[in-house]
């Protein structure tokens, strides 16, 4: 028999970790977005207008005021148009409110 020092594992540890991550269960969300916001600070009365193919500004003016004020609509977005012969399918327009 030998007299070697048998190694004292009686203060050892241990502790179990996964890397595994559950991942969240998503399946049942639903999403809806809605806002009291006007579109761009557009002012009590005005409306919007989404551009489709063959529009112009004249043709979207006599819409909502029954006359070519194609101007009033034009200034009312000159933070997104530079040319009024210029407007573009899915364009979101302010329609300013009707004078009468």
């Amino acid at each position: 028999m030998s007299n070697e020092k048998k190694p004292d594992f009686s203060d050892v540890q241990s502790a179990v970790q996964s890397t595994e991550q559950v991942k969240p269960d998503f399946s049942d969300v639903q999403s809806k977005v809605t806002s009291t916001e006007t579109i761009a600070g557009a002012a009590a009365g005005e409306q919007t207008y989404t551009v489709e193919r063959g529009d112009n500004l004249s043709k979207i003016a006599k819409h909502f005021y029954g006359k070519q004020d194609w101007k009033r609509i034009f200034d009312a977005n000159r933070d997104q148009l530079s040319d009024p012969d210029r407007i573009q399918p899915g364009q979101v327009l302010k329609i300013p409110a009707r004078e009468d």
